[in-house]
C-alpha cells in the first residue's frame, strides 16, 4: 500500500507500505506495489520523540545510523521473522550502499538489530522508505515508531519533502498516527509488473 503525506508548515532543521509526505507546493507522486494502499498527512514532524534517545538507552537499546556495526545476517533474520523473503547478504549490502538514510536499533546486550528502516531517493525532492521491520520479540514497545519518527525527521531536515513508503494493508494503523493517510487527493501509485501473457 502506498502511503503519502503533506507537511503543512515549513521544514525544520532538526534531525530522524509506500508512505509519502509532501509540501503544499509539490505534486510529485510515488509508485505503489499491488495489494498495497496510499496514505497522506498534514501533521508536522515531531518536536519530541515518543521515546527519547535516553529512554531507549535506559531500556537497553542503541540507535544506529550506519551500516558499520550492522550484522547483515542478523538483519536478514529479522526480515525473515516478519515475513520477508530471505535475501542474499551481498544484495543487502548493495542496497544499503545505495541508501539515502538508514536508522536501526541495536539491543545493547546482544549487539543484534531489533528494528530497522531505510530510505532511498534523489537526495533533493523525493525519498521512499523501505524495509521497516521490528523483530517480533520486540514489537509493541515503540521501537518501530522511534525509528520512523527519526527517519522521517532526518529526511525533512535534508529538505526532502516528498516521502513515500510501501505498507501492507494490515499495518496501515501503525503509520496513520505518524501522520500518514491512504490515497491522498485520490492519488494512487502504480508499479511495473512483468506478468506472463496467457497463451491461447
Amino acid at each position: 500500500m502506498l502511503l503519502r503525506g503533506a507537511i503543512s508548515r515549513p521544514l525544520t532543521s532538526s534531525f530522524s507500505a509506500a508512505v509519502r509526505i509532501r509540501t503544499p507546493t509539490t505534486t510529485a507522486t510515488a509508485a505503489a506495489v499491488p495489494q498495497n494502499a496510499a496514505v497522506s498527512s498534514s501533521r508536522p514532524p515531531p518536536q519530541t520523540y515518543s521515546i527519547s534517545d535516553k529512554e531507549l538507552e535506559s531500556r537497553g537499546f542503541v540507535l544506529r545510523r550506519s551500516v558499520d556495526e550492522l550484522d547483515l545476517d542478523q538483519l536478514n533474520e529479522v526480515f525473515v521473522a516478519v515475513g520477508f523473503p530471505r535475501r542474499d547478504p551481498a544484495k543487502i549490502r548493495t542496497a544499503l550502499e545505495n541508501t539515502e538514510a538508514m536508522l536501526w536499533v541495536e539491543q545493547a546486550k546482544t549487539k543484534k538489530p531489533v528494528a530497522f528502516a531505510r530510505a532511498t531517493g534523489d537526495g533533493v525532492f523525493n525519498a521512499i522508505i523501505w524495509d521497516v521491520v521490528v523483530d517480533p520479540s520486540f514489537q509493541g514497545i515503540g521501537l518501530g515508531k522511534a525509528v520512523m519518527e527519526r527517519l522521517v525527521e532526518e529526511l525533512l531536515a535534508r529538505g526532502i519533502s516528498n516521502i513515500a513508503l510501501y505498507s501492507e494493508p494490515r499495518v496501515l494503523g501503525f503509520y496513520r498516527p505518524l501522520g500518514f493517510v491512504a490515497d491522498p487527493d485520490g492519488i494512487r501509485g502504480m508499479v511495473y509488473s512483468r506478468k506472463q501473457k496467457k497463451k491461447i
